[in-house]
């Protein structure tokens, strides 16, 4: 049974799991129908799309795999459950990583003004930067599966319970979360290092454009100043993601600590519900489609 503290974090888990799915789907749906529309597929709608999709899934696995956890953990050690969660996870998370990536990179190459020979670059060559990130993301996975097949191959050897997680130091079981995740955490690297680049250039601009207007209030430095509390925001999000997904992972190690569980659930899945909003209203396309939708629903 759940205490009443339990109870009010699991609400608060479906609750952004519902407006998660409906966030991400309403993104999806948008740039399909504007594809199709336009008949012209452009980069940023293929991002957006795979970005919504794969935050749909990833939603979804940490919803099944937190729910199996929390209601009936003999069932998630016991039989292929425990792969299937695993491998999904890896393939979902990587995936919606590399979009997330992709998306700052390219908002980052598209929109800064930085004067560097490596950035001007890479501001030439930035079809070229999506196909390497997505090369980078393979190699990940061809080392993050075979060490996945030999933690799983251990545990089938060992006992059959959560007591195998045990059995293994701490240190030792926080290498292997380590090793799994590099390909992620690089990924998640450059994700941060281009929206903080990103930020220090629409900061200079900021300051550029009021020194030239003499304090007066013009609608680019609005703009600009919108776009950073969205950048900053997303930081503070994404950041908020990972510490969720250590807090989840450290359960292993405290199997009887429920409430800990549910907390990490809650704090993982605050990134891809609350990020697909802030796209939603920090992108004029996706903003007008969504109060379209509102309208009806005001009168």
């Amino acid at each position: 049974m759940l205490n009443i503290a339990e109870g009010l974090l699991i609400s608060v888990v479906v609750g952004e799991s519902i407006l998660g799915v409906l966030g991400n789907g309403f993104i999806g749906l948008v740039n399909c129908i504007d594809c199709v529309k336009n008949k012209n597929f452009s980069v940023i709608g293929l991002i957006l799309i795979g970005l919504a999709t794969s935050r749909i899934f990833l939603i979804w696995i940490i919803i099944i795999d937190g729910f199996i956890k929390i209601f009936s953990p003999h069932m998630y050690f016991s039989g292929s459950l425990i792969e299937y969660i695993t491998y999904s996870w890896i393939i979902i998370n990587h995936l919606s990583i590399w979009f997330v990536s992709s998306l700052s990179i390219f908002y980052f190459l598209k929109i800064a003004n930085f004067s560097h020979h490596i950035f001007l670059w890479l501001k030439h060559r930035i079809n070229r930067v999506l196909p390497l990130l997505m090369g980078l993301m393979f190699i990940s996975w061809l080392f993050t599966f075979p060490q996945i097949v030999k933690i799983i191959n251990d545990y089938k050897i060992g006992n059959r319970n959560t007591t195998w997680l045990l059995t293994i130091s701490k240190n030792e079981y926080a290498a292997y979360q380590i090793l799994l995740n590099l390909g992620v955490i690089f990924l998640f690297t450059l994700c941060l290092i281009s929206c903080l680049f990103l930020i220090i250039s629409l900061w200079r601009h900021n300051r550029q454009m009021q020194s030239s207007a003499l304090g007066v209030r013009d609608p680019s430095t609005e703009a600009h100043v919108k776009a950073m509390k969205v950048l900053i925001s997303f930081i503070i999000l994404l950041i908020l993601h990972f510490i969720g997904i250590t807090i989840e992972i450290s359960c292993f190690t405290v199997p009887e600590s429920k409430l800990l569980l549910i907390f990490g659930m809650a704090t993982t899945i605050t990134y891809p519900c609350g990020h697909s909003f802030l796209l939603i209203l920090g992108n004029s396309k996706l903003k007008q489609a969504f109060l379209k939708v509102l309208w009806p629903l005001n009168s």
